[in-house]
């Protein structure tokens, strides 16, 4: 782990992509494949591949503890230390012994985070944990609770990785790309590059793709401006993106976050089971009646759960629209113009609970108004819009896609800290603070109270107790990791938050479990929102 620590060091020393591929390709090449696997993929800031759904469950206080025990510090002396560096990872070099030698590899921290894998008893993963933490370096362990943490904060992105491992082992940038984003494994990738294997790649059902995202669009005109050619417009549901997986012998559901939510709807995979071509769908979750989207307040009702009970399924029934194929009958199709793709789905039979989502191409200048009004009419909340020409771009948010909404601004943001109320809500955390991010770092913009029901209060009030960073009485610093929307009617320059920025009455729309912190609108879509309406 020394020259994985050092080769981190180096690269969040600099600003240059160039260095910072450099000193990534340099280390990749020294190190052995087990190695390589696993580095590649510390280094997305993930302790597992993106089609891994193992989880750590390792939280603040579950480090805080292993850090006291090795160091003999303080509660009091690790929150002082914390506020002054703002990362957990930062701490531990503070508070480490420096007398501690390099042991353990790569490959070997990896073996040590997979039997933290499915611990429940915390006391035996404080333990594990910290048994991990005194075999590592002050620095080592700086960057392995980064990842653990999934706050790594070195100005590295997934792309730059990737460009490192074709300059590493001499393949093409957009070979490791495509390998890449087939397996979602940037670690399998690196080795396969390595042995020049990675032609052999082809997109596998159920190892779910990242999602193809829209940029925002202010208005009509904004649209016209920015395709030159045909374009698609589709309604924007009110529901939970899915990938829709369909094999041979079985079907799986995967959420917007890559996890598989075939148990919360279980009609829909169960559905596509008599589907005869295997293939891998995008499209979106919705409540559904009598041909007709409900209110996302009832498919909320559905969200989390192990398993819907007969009666909840029959009382909110749900439905998969679809808009996208990425992949049929053996042919891999992200790399085909979406009007083909469009054409592919239009000539198929879709069982019930499985919908083709209405489209239109639009070939010239026309009103779009008429399209938000029948849109609004079928009970959705917009529109996208679609270059007929594009391609299926994975985890990209470029102008190929456009969406485009009238109703207030809404923002996805992450909670950053939480207050108790007053009134009946004084015994419960109610009030939270909330935050953007501007390259790599979280940036407050406001703070709602209202918007969650009493239960969900409820059980958000015993999260953040169970994941708070610091208690300072009525106002608690929390893990940045609970995503909502928020709505707000205005927006203003203030030098009340970091981001520079205000909102005016701010409220929350709803929990968004089916986003990552990674997912949140950044300052820079803030910006755009506060150049539309001046």
């Amino acid at each position: 782990m020394r020259w994985f620590a050092e080769t981190a060091e180096t690269i969040a020393a600099t600003t240059s992509k160039l260095k910072k591929i450099a000193a990534l390709s340099g280390y990749f090449n020294r190190i052995a494949d087990d190695d390589l696997r696993a580095a590649a993929t510390f280094l997305t800031g993930r302790p597992f591949p993106l089609h891994d759904v193992r989880t750590l469950n390792v939280g603040w206080s579950a480090l805080g503890s292993a850090l006291k025990e090795i160091s003999g510090a303080s509660d009091e002396a690790i929150h002082k230390v914390y506020l002054d560096r703002a990362d957990l990872g930062e701490v531990a070099e503070r508070l480490l012994s420096s007398g501690t030698v390099s042991a353990l590899s790569p490959a070997q921290v990896l073996t040590r985070l997979e039997g933290l894998v499915g611990i429940s008893n915390v006391a035996k993963k404080v333990r594990q944990l910290t048994e991990l933490l005194r075999a590592l370096t002050p620095m080592e362990a700086k960057y392995v609770i980064k990842m653990i943490t999934s706050d790594l904060r070195i100005g590295l992105k997934e792309a730059t990785v990737e460009e490192a491992i074709a300059v590493a082992f001499n393949q093409p940038a957009d070979a490791v790309r495509r390998a890449n984003m087939a397996l979602g494994d940037i670690g399998e990738t690196a080795v396969l590059a390595r042995h020049g294997h990675l032609a052999h790649v082809s997109l596998r059902l159920f190892r779910p793709l990242k999602f193809m995202l829209a940029a925002p669009a202010g208005s009509e005109q904004e649209i016209f401006d920015n395709f030159t050619g045909p374009f698609f417009v589709e309604d924007k549901y009110d529901g939970i993106r899915g990938q829709l997986h369909i094999g041979p012998e079985r079907s799986a559901l995967f959420s917007r976050t890559l996890d598989e939510v075939s148990h919360q709807f279980p009609e829909i995979v169960e559905s596509a089971r008599s589907m005869e071509s295997a293939m891998i769908l995008d499209g979106e979750v919705v409540a559904w009646n009598d041909g007709q989207v409900l209110p996302f307040s009832l498919l909320q009702k559905r969200l989390g759960r192990n398993r819907p009970s007969d009666s909840l399924m029959m009382d909110i029934p749900v439905a998969f629209m679809i808009f996208d194929v990425l992949f049929a009958n053996g042919r891999t199709l992200i790399d085909c113009p979406l009007d083909e793709r469009k054409r592919l789905l239009d000539g198929m039979a879709w069982p019930a609970g499985l919908y083709l989502a209405p489209f239109r191409l639009v070939d010239k200048r026309i009103p779009l108004e008429p399209f938000f009004a029948e849109a609004e009419g079928r009970r959705n909340e917009g529109l996208m819009v679609k270059a007929a020409d594009s391609p299926y771009a994975p985890g990209k948010r470029g102008m190929n896609w456009m969406k485009w909404k009238k109703a207030l601004a809404t923002l996805d943001v992450v909670v950053t800290g939480v207050e108790f109320g007053h009134g009946r809500r004084r015994g419960v955390l109610s009030d939270y603070t909330f935050a953007v991010q501007h390259e790599g770092t979280l940036l407050n913009i406001g703070k709602a109270y209202s918007g969650l029901t009493d239960k969900e209060i409820l059980e958000m009030t015993a999260y953040f107790k169970e994941h708070t960073i610091r208690d300072f009485g009525r106002f608690r610093l929390v893990e940045p990791n609970v995503v909502i929307e928020v709505a707000f009617n205005g927006l203003q320059k203030s030098n009340r938050h970091e981001s520079g920025y205000a909102l005016r009455f701010p409220r929350i729309v709803r929990i968004r479990t089916d986003k990552r912190v990674s997912d949140i609108d950044s300052l820079d879509n803030v910006q755009k929102i506060d150049e539309r309406k001046q």
